[in-house]
């Protein structure tokens, strides 16, 4: 696992990444980071992000640590078939941090873990999923 990312393997911002602003920090074989700015915007009802940022950030990451292919424009997808949530703790930085691991699988469908904290080290939420390769065909 390497903290950071190969320029070369940047793929350009999915929409929903692009509008939350959601940044790719490292990526590497069965492991992935994902980042984001806490701004009102995203924010609930008590001024905390919302619990919905935490899950799509986990998803996000999941994903990702998947689908790392390591070549250059070759992307490998995938689609999240199952994901559970577990909301622990509450954001008191200024940034949230989805870290995510790829922990089992085959050739159909892989499993991943993953942690949201924020820029304070604080746990926020754990996930775990399943995914299924999307077929290039």
């Amino acid at each position: 696992m390497k903290d950071e990312i190969d320029p070369n393997l940047i793929e350009a911002p999915y929409p929903l990444q692009a509008h939350l602003g959601m940044e790719m920090t490292a990526w590497s074989e069965g492991f992935s980071k994902v980042e984001l700015p806490v701004s009102d915007f995203i924010g609930n009802r008590q001024g905390l992000p919302h619990g919905g940022i935490h899950a799509t950030l986990l998803d996000s990451a999941m994903g990702y640590a998947g689908c790392y292919t390591g070549i250059p424009g070759q992307m490998r997808l995938a689609l999240t078939l199952s994901m559970t949530v577990n909301f622990v703790g509450q954001a008191q930085g200024t940034r949230l941090i989805a870290e995510a691991r790829k922990t089992g699988g085959g050739h159909k469908t892989f499993f991943a873990e993953g942690s949201c904290h924020d820029d304070l080290g604080n746990l926020l939420a754990t996930a775990t999923g399943v995914f299924r390769y999307r077929s290039t065909g």
